[in-house]
C-alpha cells in the first residue's frame, strides 16, 4: 500500500471559505455545534425501539408468531436508527463536547453486537480519510465476488453484481456482530493502526466481552424465557439482521457508489488530486435533501457531502449548513453531487454496480480544473 498525500500544505480558497461561513454559522446564531435536544430525545427513541421490543420477546410476554416477528421488525429499525443516528455521531465526537459522553454513547453500538474500538478505525480513519481510494477506504475493499472500485481486480461473477449484491447487503450487520470485527482487528493491527500498549489483545478481549453479553441477552434470554423453539427465534433473529443490514448498507453505498462520483488514483509518489475537503466533495454524494422523514431516520446521512466536510458537526444541523456548503461550491465552481430523491440514487447505485462490474478499466475523471 503507498502512503496517501493531500495538498494540505496549501489550503485552496474553496476550503477556507467554507469553513469561516459554516462555523461562522454557529457563532453569529450563538448555537453549538454539539447534540441539541431533538438529538437527545432522537437517541431515547432509537434506543427504546430497538430494546423494547426485546423485552417483550424475552418477558415472554409475546405468544404469537406474528407477534415476534413483528418485534423482531421493529428491532431492526431500532438498532439501524442506532447505527445511523446515534452511534454515528458519538464515535466522530459529535455528540458532545464532553468526550466521556462520546465515549459512553458510542457504546450503543457494542450493545447491538458491533465493536466502536474497530468502528472508529474502519470508519473514521480509513473511510472519512481516504474516501474512494482503493486499498485505503475500507468501505470499498469489499470480498473477490463484489467490485466497488474501478481500480479492483476484475473477476467473471462481477458482471452480475448489480443482481446479487443486495442479499449481501442484507448478511453485513450479521457478518459484522460474528466475525468481522475480529478480522478487521486482526488486519488494522498488522497494518499498525491498533495504537497503545498491548492495544490488540486488550481490544480483543473487549469485543470478545461484549459480544459474549450481546449474545447472551439478544439470542439466549429469549430462549431460555420465551415460549418459541430455537428455530423461531434464531429466524426472527436473522431476519432482524436482515432488515437491519439491507438498510444501512444501502444508505452508505448509495453515497459513494454512484456514477457521478470519483475513485480518485494514487500516483507513482503516494499524491491524490486536491486537497482533503476537495476530494470529500468528488467522492461523495448527498440524496433525498428535502426528506424530513429520512433526514431523520438515517441521521443526516443523506447529507453525506456535509457529513464528510464537517464530521465534527452532529447531523442534527446539516439541513442548516447545506445551503452554505451547496452556494459556495457553486461561488468556487467545485462538484456538489445530490439525488433529488432515494430512488434515483438507488437506480444510480444499481447502474454502478453494472459498470464496474462490467467494465475492466474505468479512465480516472479529472475533477479539479
Amino acid at each position: 500500500m503507498k502512503t496517501v498525500r493531500f495538498s494540505e500544505s496549501n489550503l485552496s480558497d474553496f476550503s477556507v471559505t467554507l469553513k469561516s461561513r459554516v462555523y461562522g454559522h454557529f457563532k453569529s446564531n450563538n448555537k453549538s455545534k454539539y447534540a441539541n435536544k431533538e438529538m437527545v430525545i432522537k437517541t431515547v427513541l432509537l434506543v427504546s425501539l430497538f430494546l423494547i421490543p426485546q423485552a417483550l420477546i424475552i418477558s415472554g410476554w409475546v405468544a404469537e408468531t406474528w407477534q415476534l416477528f413483528t418485534c423482531y421488525l421493529l428491532s431492526a429499525f431500532g438498532m439501524a436508527g442506532i447505527g445511523m443516528g446515534v452511534m454515528h455521531d458519538a464515535c466522530h465526537g459529535s455528540y458532545s463536547k464532553n468526550p466521556l459522553v462520546n465515549k459512553f454513547v458510542s457504546y450503543t453500538l457494542n450493545m447491538v453486537g458491533a465493536s466502536s474500538e474497530v468502528w472508529r478505525i474502519q470508519h473514521n480513519v480509513l473511510h472519512h480519510s481516504y474516501t474512494n481510494i482503493h486499498e485505503h477506504d475500507d468501505d470499498i475493499n469489499a470480498p473477490f465476488f463484489l467490485r466497488f472500485s474501478p481500480e479492483a481486480e476484475q473477476n467473471k461473477l462481477h458482471r452480475f453484481q448489480h443482481l446479487y449484491a443486495w442479499f449481501f447487503y442484507s448478511l453485513s450487520t450479521l457478518s459484522w456482530v460474528t466475525a468481522k470485527d475480529f478480522i478487521r482487528l486482526k488486519r488494522y493491527h498488522d497494518k499498525g493502526l491498533v495504537k497503545g500498549k498491548n492495544g490488540y489483545q486488550k481490544t480483543l478481549w473487549k469485543i470478545i466481552a461484549w459480544k459474549a453479553g450481546y449474545f447472551a441477552v439478544i439470542l439466549g434470554l429469549p430462549l431460555i424465557f420465551s415460549p418459541f423453539p430455537f428455530w423461531m427465534i434464531l429466524l426472527g433473529y436473522v431476519s432482524m439482521h436482515f432488515v437491519t443490514g439491507f438498510v444501512i448498507t444501502m444508505v452508505f453505498q448509495i453515497a459513494h457508489i454512484v456514477e457521478d462520483v470519483n475513485f480518485p488514483v494514487v500516483d507513482e509518489h503516494g499524491n491524490v488530486e486536491g486537497e482533503r475537503m476537495l476530494h470529500q466533495l468528488a467522492t461523495t454524494c448527498n440524496f433525498s435533501p428535502n426528506s424530513r422523514i429520512i433526514t431523520w431516520f438515517a441521521g443526516g446521512l443523506n447529507y453525506q457531502v456535509e457529513h464528510h466536510l464537517f464530521p465534527d458537526i452532529c447531523h442534527v444541523h446539516y439541513k442548516k449548513i447545506a445551503p452554505i456548503v451547496k452556494a459556495t461550491a457553486a461561488e468556487f465552481n467545485v462538484p456538489y453531487y445530490s439525488k433529488p430523491n432515494f430512488l434515483m440514487a438507488v437506480l444510480d447505485h444499481f447502474k454502478m454496480l453494472y459498470i464496474l462490474g462490467n467494465t475492466p478499466k474505468l479512465e480516472p475523471q479529472k475533477v479539479f480544473k
